[in-house]
């Protein structure tokens, strides 16, 4: 129980507003490389570890193996069975917990400095010796079929499939990565061996550590918890050739209330105008209360609760997307402000108080993302496979500040594209139909 409690007060800590992140790069005898933040204040610290490739490295024919793999990958490992690595974890009061997306299997484990080489043997005979037993397997695949099941009757579950199908055509990231009901109950324990050996290789690992130990400590750490990986894993598939033209796609499903998703064509995180965009979004969709989607389609005219845009960088495709809900007789009329404020914006550009004002929030809300060790471990993997600096958390503001309005006129004319804006509606909308050809 004490144990509990200190973890439990740690990863309650926050880094003040004004704290500097100082981040050390690390290079082991083994040839691994990561990103460290020191803090030897309290005995405990966070390790993120992420495999890029994803779902997305799925085999053909295999849709969903690499998703119930990584369910499996804490229900037994070496000579523990699921009970036993279960009891074992929480038995030194450590967390370890595993998630995938369409482009990475990310570990996080928490543990306290006197637990620390039990925790990550415990940690390297899930990543090295998952046992994939066969009750754990049927187990787990229940789980994933139900999950499945679930999201059939889920419209937004639905709108954000019918979108990905017809953004990304025949890529990977056009399918569910928990795969299907028929090809989850296909998969047999060799797939999910073949997953596991496709991913868990030393090739695609990104590393970011907080806390209470040393740059030699951590490099011996990682040479012993990831040195016996494979070196190479599978190819990473090809980047998606994203096609989105303007229209309406209409899902029919039986609910009081449409769901709708729209989606153009985005921006490349590298790209010089990048943060302008982000500016231009904060301002157009992203911005909460403060945005023109929710001014218009909400506060002056209550379709929805909710309605906002996002810039959505995969490693293999960037789309600019977006969602609303509004009850069936309705859903048309928040389409058509949604569609006449991204013409607006694109055409007139916005103002001088809007940028200020989205440059302020954004600037001002940046520090709460470094609220603990886990938070800070995590940003730090993502920047890494990003590509960005070791030093982009102290310049990422100076990149905001930077922004003219002038700029996001700019960007809006040439990012922002309403005749190719398209939306996927899930419901019964009244006065809408399939555009022809969608």
């Amino acid at each position: 129980m004490r144990l509990m409690m200190t973890i439990a007060a740690v990863l309650c800590l926050a880094l003040p507003a004004s704290a500097t992140v100082d981040i050390k790069e690390v290079n082991t005898p083994g040839g691994l490389t990561a990103w460290l933040v020191k803090d030897q204040s309290i005995p405990f610290m966070a390790l993120e570890i992420r495999f890029r490739g994803g779902g997305s490295l799925d085999v053909a024919g295999k849709r969903g193996a690499t998703n119930l793999m990584t369910g499996l990958l804490e229900e037994g490992a070496a000579d523990m069975d699921a009970r036993a690595f279960a009891r074992s974890v929480e038995g030194l009061a450590a967390s370890i917990s595993f998630g995938l997306d369409d482009d990475a299997l990310s570990v996080s484990a928490r543990f306290l400095t006197e637990n620390r080489d039990e925790a990550v043997a415990l940690l390297r005979a899930a990543l090295l010796e998952p046992r994939f037993d066969e009750d754990a397997i049927e187990r787990v695949r229940e789980q994933v079929i139900s999950g499945i099941e679930s999201n059939e009757k889920d419209p937004d579950a639905l709108a954000s499939r019918a979108m990905d199908q017809m953004m990304f055509g025949d890529h990977p990231y056009a399918t569910n990565l928990s795969g299907t009901v028929s090809s989850v109950e296909a998969l047999t324990r060799d797939d999910l061996v073949q997953a596991h050996r496709n991913l868990l290789t030393r090739d695609r690992i990104y590393i970011g550590a907080v806390g209470d130990i040393t740059e030699e400590e951590l490099a011996t750490m990682l040479d012993g918890l990831l040195g016996a990986l494979p070196e190479q894993g599978a190819p990473m598939p090809p980047r998606a050739d994203v096609e989105i033209s303007g229209g309406i796609t209409v899902v029919p499903f039986e609910t009081p209330q449409s769901v709708a998703r729209f989606a153009q064509k985005g921006i490349k995180l590298d790209h010089p105008d990048y943060f302008t965009a982000v500016v231009l979004n904060h301002v157009l969709g992203g911005g909460s209360f403060e945005s023109r989607l929710m001014d218009e389609v909400r506060a002056k005219r209550g379709l929805t609760y909710g309605v906002y845009s996002y810039l959505a960088g995969k490693d293999l495709a960037e789309v600019y997307v977006g969602s609303v809900s509004s009850a069936n007789d309705r859903i048309a009329e928040a389409i058509d402000v949604i569609r006449d404020e991204w013409e607006k914006a694109a055409t007139e550009g916005v103002t001088a108080e809007e940028v200020e004002n989205a440059k302020t929030f954004l600037t001002g809300a940046y520090p709460l993302r470094f609220d603990g060790n886990g938070p800070i471990a995590n940003i730090m993997v993502g920047m890494q496979m990003l590509g960005l600096p070791i030093d982009y958390i102290a310049t990422r503001n100076e990149q905001i500040e930077a922004v003219t309005v002038e700029g996001v006129k700019r960007v809006a004319g040439a990012l922002l594209e309403p005749e190719n804006l398209h939306f996927v509606v899930v419901g019964q909308p009244v006065g809408l139909e399939s555009t022809p050809g969608n």
